[in-house]
């Protein structure tokens, strides 16, 4: 049988088909070229970042020092440095910013070899050093500690400076980073969360290009936080790199280079999410909301704050401005006559944990509406005046009902909201009721006599019997089963458990 050249073309089309379709179910399909990233390469490319005018003759010599190894260098900045100063052969430069009629910024691509060194100004190129460094990091990295951690950070110190080690706690459900105490470097291996001190980090390209912030400056610090946060180790080593010899900054300069890295330490926390650091000195550095600026969520919906969809708890700052508002409530009310108690989710946090429950936004307190007229502030909120009394605490009629609020400030409005109940035949009810599970009346004999609770620091009053009165509101065993306001918008069980329980987001080396 004669077989015709059109059958033949379609007959090659037709097997070729099969074999495409072959190849993307064995295989999948390969990327567009145009999507493909650079084949790593082995050999180490070295990162530094581009210094301040006063200090890049200095950067230019570190470039020039690792660039003639040789190895890749490239150099980051914002912008290009200005004045233009000439790069040294092997360097290259990677601007961050970019321009409206650029291209968009892909810095991985800028990155060819395996592995990445980022190596601080003023550092000095050791022949075989950065080797070294990926040797460790290769021959240790799936060498897992017990904890889930695995070796993804070779470090080396720079100077004469003997290096210290600090402890690294990266809570960031919580928003807060947590420092221990520096502790000299222990001998060849030793694993810390972050180095106290200039020094050269390397870790695999593919791994810093899978955080989320892969060159945020200061470099050190958000690698560090970084790191901790995924539960990486980090080693380090003894053998240094040299430090060039650099004269002493005059005071304009040392000042400029100060307050420089204090914004960019600032910036890297607002881009980390990161609202607290609590020093090992029991110190603590805020970077959240202030009496004169707004919280730092917006409106609450369905009782269920925007963090707690994003995973994460009530930010630091908005708990230390709900228990400063608390405290000063309280006394305002005490000082005044006013019978008051803590309620509703504001009394469990108090019998459960001594404080705020941790994801919670505001504080209730309930008061005996007759008492109203014994404070000032809250004669006036509620003849319809708000009024700022003398600590800037801000005291309104609540807008959605028969109730008072009081604001951290006019600026930033967390608050504590107040309830006034009143006695009708032996039980206490109110006016105004928002449909919460837990709203409901209950007998005035749990306020005869209020007893005194611990709650955020200082002491309030709370009903008797606590335990009985939070059943009554919220059900048997509210205390022990921790659940979210709104269980039908987000339950606990989503974020991994109960307090206490181990839930996801926290990292420590």
């Amino acid at each position: 049988m004669r077989v015709r050249p059109s059958q033949a073309a379609l007959a090659g089309g037709v097997a070729l088909n099969l074999l495409l379709l072959l190849f993307y179910w064995r295989w999948g399909a390969p990327p567009p070229p145009s999507c493909r990233g650079p084949r790593a390469v082995p050999g180490v490319t070295v990162v530094l970042f581009a210094a301040e005018s006063s200090e890049v003759a200095d950067t230019l010599g570190t470039s020039r020092s690792f660039a003639a190894l040789p190895v890749p260098v490239l150099l980051v900045a914002e912008v290009a440095p200005y004045p233009p100063v000439p790069l040294p052969a092997g360097v290259s430069l990677l601007r961050l910013r970019p321009a409206l009629e650029g291209s968009p910024i892909r810095p991985e691509l800028h990155v060819r070899t395996r592995h990445v060194a980022f190596v601080p100004d003023g550092a000095r190129a050791v022949p075989g050093l950065l080797e070294r460094m990926r040797d460790v990091l290769e021959s240790g990295g799936n060498d897992g500690d017990g904890n889930g951690e695995q070796l993804r950070v070779v470090a080396a110190p720079v100077g004469t400076a003997p290096p210290r080690c600090r402890e690294l706690r990266v809570d960031a459900r919580g928003w807060t980073v947590s420092y221990g105490p520096a502790v000299p470097l222990g001998g060849s291996g030793t694993s810390c969360g972050a180095l106290e001190g200039p020094s050269v980090l390397l870790l695999r390209t593919r791994d810093l290009f899978s955080l989320p912030l892969p060159l945020a400056q200061p470099a050190p610090a958000s690698l560090f936080i970084q790191a901790a946060a995924r539960r990486w180790r980090l080693r380090v080593l003894p053998a240094p790199f040299p430090a060039a010899l650099r004269p002493p900054l005059s005071p304009h300069d040392a000042w400029k280079a100060a307050d420089l890295a204090q914004n960019r330490h600032r910036r890297l926390m607002a881009e980390l999410g990161v609202k607290r650091e609590a020093l090992a000195d029991g110190a603590d550095r805020w970077y959240g909301c202030t009496k004169t600026t707004p919280r730092c969520f917006g409106t609450v919906h369905a009782r269920t704050p925007q963090y707690l969809l994003a995973g994460r708890w009530t930010p630091p700052c908005c708990l230390r401005a709900l228990r400063e508002t608390a405290r000063h409530v309280v006394a305002v009310l005490e000082g005044s006559g006013v019978r008051y108690w803590l309620e509703g989710g504001t009394l469990l946090g108090a019998v459960r944990l001594g404080d705020i429950i941790p994801w919670d936004y505001d504080v209730d307190l309930g008061i005996y509406r007759e008492d109203v007229g014994k404070c000032r502030w809250l004669a006036a909120a509620a003849a319809g005046t708000p009024v700022e009394d003398p600590e800037g605490f801000y005291w309104e009629k609540a807008p959605e009902g028969e109730f008072y609020r009081v604001h951290f400030s006019r600026a930033n409005r967390l608050h504590v909201d107040l309830w006034p109940f009143y006695a009708r035949g032996g039980t206490m009810t109110k006016d105004t009721w928002l449909g919460h599970p837990q709203d409901v009346e209950f007998p005035e004999r749990f306020l005869r006599p209020r007893e005194p609770l611990r709650f955020g620091g200082f002491t309030a009053m709370g009903p008797n019997s606590p335990r009985s009165f939070l059943e009554l509101k919220f059900g048997a065993g509210a205390v022990e089963n921790p659940e979210y306001p709104n269980p039908a918008v987000r339950r606990m069980r989503e974020d991994g458990g109960p307090l206490g329980g181990g839930m996801g987001g926290e990292g420590v080396i």
